[in-house]
């Protein structure tokens, strides 16, 4: 469980962050010191303790290169910062947050996987041509869930999913096109996210 940090082991902890990212090696108590711009070793010292302490890193003893995020940190770090509320209809004051979003808690599970879209059939439920979805790994799915579909002739496509009595239909999100009616279709999951790059 990781403990709250004060601003300052914050600090030592982004910088310890950024050296990891930039080098893709362990810092070394010297290089925190020039990075942090400290003259003093025990310092530096006693702010890694303070953060192994609270859950934050883990040190190997006797070498100088033996600092690493704990696994719990490394999740947290992957996230990207939240940086609060934006309006996209009357202003909104924007306020400052210090917290992160970790989309590999959100995205990153074993019965998932992203597949990218090709085609217009699904734009009325915001889902375009180039979008990645993440899929659900699941072998039903309820009326009216988006879900990658497979037919017996090997064709999969991403449609909402209604069985009926003697068929399936395969019903875009587009008016223009019309549904698709199959007797039999395997369903390999659910779409639970939309991942888009403007």
């Amino acid at each position: 469980m990781l403990q709250p940090l004060t601003p300052r082991q914050h600090e030592v902890f982004r910088c310890l962050c950024d050296l990891l990212e930039r080098d893709q090696a362990s810092p070394t108590v010297r290089e925190l010191m020039q990075s942090l711009r400290v003259v003093s070793t025990s310092s530096v010292v006693r702010h890694l303790d303070e953060l192994q302490q609270k859950g934050w890193i883990e040190r190997q003893a006797g070498r100088s290169r033996g600092i690493a995020l704990s696994e719990a940190a490394a999740r947290r770090s992957r996230g990207m910062p939240w940086s609060g509320v934006i309006a996209a209809g009357l202003m909104h004051e924007a306020i400052e947050q210090q917290e992160r979003i970790d989309f590999a808690e959100l995205l990153h599970k074993d019965k998932h996987f992203t597949l990218t879209v090709r085609g217009d059939s699904m734009v009325e439920a915001h889902i375009l041509d180039g979008d990645l979805v993440v899929v659900r790994r699941q072998e039903e799915a309820a009326k009216g869930q988006i879900a990658v579909v497979r037919t017996p002739d090997g064709q999969a496509t991403v449609k909402y999913w209604f069985p009926e009595k003697n068929r399936i239909r395969l019903q875009p999100a587009n008016r223009r096109m019309r549904p698709l009616y199959v007797r039999r279709a395997e369903v390999v999951g659910v779409v639970v996210s939309v991942v888009r790059t403007l």
